[in-house]
C-alpha cells in the first residue's frame, strides 16, 4: 500500500520530503555514526540543530529579538497551566472560549486565580467566533488569552481581540506556521507541533523577554519555570531532541516552498477548493459560520449519522484516512494543514461528489 492522503487533525500528516531526509539519516546523521535518537542533547551536533531550528523559526516568523524561542514537552495541555502560572501577577486573567481546548486551558487556569470568560460562542456550538472589539477586560487582567485556531469546530480569530493594552497570549497549536503573524501583537504564543510541524512530544513557546520572572511562586514547578527554560536555552533536561531535529526540517521546507507568505496563498487555494464545493452541494455541509472559517480544520456533516459514518467508511477504503469528525462533535473533519498537498483536497473533493451522486 503506498501513502494515503491523511486527514488527520494531529499528529498529522508531514511532508514526504522531510521523512525522506529521516529515513537517510536515520542510522548515520551527517557522519557522526548514529542516530539524531541516540545522541547527547549535550553533543556538538545536537546543539547545531537546535540552534539551526531556532534560527530558521526565528527568520519565518520575524520573532523581534527580544522574545525567547523555547522547545519545551508536555503538550500544549500542560502549558494551560504553566501559562497562568508564569504570567499571573495580580492573580487575575480573562479568557475567550471558542471551543473545547480554551475552555479546558480556562478551568485550568481557574487553580492558580480568578479567571473570568468574557467572551464566548457555546451557544451556538463554537461555530463562530464571537466580536471581540470592545469586551469587558479586566482592569487588572494580567492577560487575555484565546486558543487561535479551534481544530475541532473549525474556527479561526481572522481578527485579534482588543485585549485594552493587556497581554495578548495565543495557543496557536493548529494555525502555527499556516500564514505570517505579527509576533509582536502577543505577548505569549505557543502550541503543540503535532499539527503543522513535527511528531508529537514538542511545545513551542514564543515569549517576550520581560515576562519572563525571577519571583514566581516557589510552588513552580522548575520545570514549568519558563525563565529556568529560557536560560538554559531549552536544555535544562533532555528536550524531546528528535521531535526538535523534525521540526527544524520542516522550517526549512517551509522556507524552501517561500516562507509564510507564500504557504498562506497555498492554504487559501486548497481550502477553497473544499469550502467552495461544500457550499454548493446538496448532501454536506459546512458547520463554520462564512467568515470564520479556518484555513486548516474543515467540519462538514450530511444531517444523517448513519450517513456520515458510510462516508468515513467508504473514504477510508478509497485511501482517505481520518476524516471522522471529532468524538465531542462527530461528523466529518478534513485537516488541510501545511503539508496536505493540493492534490490531497482535490481527489477529496472528486470523491465527495461521487458519494453525492450515489447517495441522492
Amino acid at each position: 500500500m503506498g501513502r494515503v492522503y491523511n486527514f488527520s487533525a494531529g499528529p498529522a500528516v508531514l511532508p514526504e520530503v522531510v521523512l525522506k531526509e529521516a529515513q537517510e539519516e536515520m542510522l548515520d546523521y551527517r557522519g557522526t555514526g548514529m542516530s539524531v535518537m541516540e545522541m547527547s542533547h549535550r553533543s556538538a551536533a545536537f546543539q547545531q540543530i537546535i540552534d539551526e531550528a531556532e534560527a530558521d523559526l526565528r527568520d519565518l516568523m520575524n520573532i523581534p529579538d527580544n522574545y525567547k524561542v523555547l522547545f519545551l514537552q508536555g503538550g500544549a495541555s500542560l502549558h494551560f497551566a504553566s501559562i497562568p502560572m508564569n504570567l499571573m501577577k495580580n492573580g487575575v486573567a480573562d479568557y475567550i472560549i471558542t471551543g473545547q481546548w480554551a475552555k479546558k486551558a480556562y478551568e485550568e487556569a481557574k487553580k492558580y486565580g480568578k479567571v473570568n470568560a468574557i467572551a464566548s460562542s457555546a451557544d451556538e456550538t463554537f461555530s463562530y467566533i464571537p466580536d471581540c472589539s470592545d469586551l469587558p477586560v479586566s482592569e487588572d487582567a494580567d492577560y487575555v488569552y484565546i486558543c487561535q485556531n479551534n481544530t475541532i469546530y473549525g474556527t479561526v480569530f481572522h481578527e485579534l481581540p482588543n485585549t485594552k493594552g493587556k497581554e495578548l497570549v495565543a495557543d496557536v497549536s493548529s494555525c502555527f506556521l499556516s500564514e505570517p503573524i505579527d509576533v509582536e501583537k502577543y505577548g505569549v504564543i505557543y502550541g503543540g507541533v503535532q499539527k503543522n510541524i513535527g511528531p508529537a512530544g514538542v511545545q513551542i513557546v514564543i515569549i517576550r523577554e520581560d515576562l519572563l520572572r525571577e519571583d514566581l511562586p516557589k510552588t513552580v514547578p522548575t520545570m514549568m519555570n519558563f525563565k529556568v527554560q529560557a536560560d538554559k536555552g531549552s536544555l535544562y533536561n533532555t528536550p524531546p531532541c528528535y521531535g526538535i531535529y523534525i521540526c527544524g526540517k520542516v522550517f526549512k521546507w517551509i522556507k524552501n516552498m517561500g516562507g509564510l507568505e507564500a504557504m498562506k496563498v497555498h492554504n487559501e487555494k486548497k481550502a477553497a477548493i473544499l469550502y467552495d464545493f461544500l457550499d454548493q452541494s446538496k448532501l454536506f455541509k459546512g458547520t463554520v459560520r462564512k467568515e470564520d472559517r479556518s484555513l486548516m480544520n474543515v467540519p462538514f456533516v450530511t444531517g444523517d449519522k448513519e450517513l456520515d459514518a458510510k462516508f468515513v467508511a467508504e473514504a477510508k477504503a478509497a485511501g482517505f484516512e481520518n476524516l471522522k469528525g471529532h468524538r465531542s462533535v462527530g461528523g466529518m473533519r478534513a485537516s488541510i494543514y501545511n503539508a496536505m498537498p493540493m492534490e490531497g483536497v482535490e481527489k477529496l473533493v472528486e470523491f465527495m461528489k461521487k458519494f453525492e451522486e450515489e447517495n441522492k
